[in-house]
């Protein structure tokens, strides 16, 4: 095979870095930095507002323990809108793990209240199975049979929900292991367990995210499914991956939904759904595919608790609430646009740029 002339070797290497550069900046501005000024703007603009409510230390505290469970559903929703896809079923699964570990819980303490506690991780392990199982059900349909995700998971969603009612009754349960609630009550340094716990587990999807293969097998196959497959990446593989991934994160939400409140019910979080697609997009998440920010997720789900909390401080309603979460996405989304619009216009220029460098390099060596 001849080798590659230099000038075209060079032009590639430069627009790959310009490319790279670009990727770069992208996840930057769309989800960190953006997330950053609007929590810095929110949290400023209701502690002046209400400065005794808001920003007593039982008000932070009670932000920090609802964060985690709708942070960590909104981390999962961002992996799978990064492959082009969405989860519609993940606040069902998230019921399901809770009920499945609730009536668990239940049945064996009715006997042995003793004997529920050393079988604790198990029933706990028990949660996370159901969470896996759910979303291999996802995988499959998307993956194997080729439904769209958007139609199977709300397919799923739905057949999940009607579980939960038939299993339930309709009624609210009452169980979860003493060690779960535990976690649920306690704290490090001030700082609550559970909120401890989404960081971490944030932190480890982002290392999956981005330092592992799957994880940027997980960003191609969102970006260029066609130039995914001529690379030799599998879809159907990064699509189960993704799915089984997504619903492990569901069943973990179901868990800390238990640990915070030792009650389960097949209509708990019914909100939930748009909420966490709102938080994901807020974050930096393409809709299409290709990218997504995990850190951008984690700070908008901040945003819009601290938010919440301001709103309830003001005494306002929570359709008060979803007007301004609608108004912060719409905004948002503008500023995208807007800035989408400069890089087109400036792309040409740049890629104009590099081709006269390496021409003119070219030349010189010629000569």
């Amino acid at each position: 095979m001849p080798a590659e002339p230099q000038g075209v070797a060079k032009l590639n290497a430069d627009v790959d870095r310009s490319f790279r550069s670009l990727l770069g900046r992208v996840r930057v501005e769309r989800g960190i930095g953006r997330m950053v000024v609007l929590l810095l703007i929110a949290f400023a603009c209701f502690a002046a507002l209400k400065p005794g409510i808001f920003l007593n230390p039982l008000n932070l505290q009670n932000l920090m323990v609802a964060s985690p469970e709708i942070g960590i559903l909104a981390v999962a929703m961002a992996f799978a809108m990064m492959t082009g896809g969405i989860d519609l079923s993940l606040v069902s699964i998230a019921n399901l793990t809770a009920i499945t570990v609730s009536t668990v819980t239940a049945a064996v303490a009715a006997e042995d209240p003793a004997r529920a506690e050393s079988l604790a991780p198990l029933i706990l392990l028990l949660g996370l199975a159901v969470g896996l199982l759910g979303g291999l059900v996802n995988g499959f349909l998307i993956s194997t049979v080729g439904i769209a995700p958007i139609l199977a998971t709300l397919a799923t969603m739905q057949i999940y929900n009607g579980i939960a009612i038939v299993w339930t009754g309709g009624k609210t349960l009452y169980g979860a292991p003493e060690a779960l609630t535990a976690i649920g009550q306690s704290t490090v340094g001030g700082v609550p367990l559970l909120f401890v716990v989404f960081l971490l587990v944030a932190l480890a999807v982002g290392v999956v995210l981005a330092r592992t293969p799957f994880g940027r097998r997980t960003m191609l196959q969102g970006a260029n499914g066609v130039a995914a497959r001529y690379s030799g990446i599998r879809a159907s593989s990064v699509l189960y991956g993704t799915y089984l991934l997504t619903g492990a994160l569901g069943g973990l939400a179901g868990l800390l939904f238990l640990a915070r409140n030792p009650t389960a019910s097949a209509d708990y979080g019914s909100s939930y759904v748009l909420l966490v697609i709102v938080i994901a997009v807020l974050g930096g998440t393409n809709p299409m595919g290709g990218y997504a920010t995990v850190t951008g997720v984690v700070l908008a789900t901040l945003v819009l608790q601290v938010v919440q909390s301001g709103f309830t401080a003001l005494r306002l309603s929570a359709y008060e609430y979803a007007i301004a979460q609608g108004a912060i996405l719409i905004v948002v989304m503008v500023l995208d646009q807007l800035r989408i619009r400069r890089r087109r216009r400036t792309a040409p220029d740049t890629q104009t740029r590099i081709v006269a460098t390496v021409a003119a390099d070219e030349s010189a060596a010629a000569k």
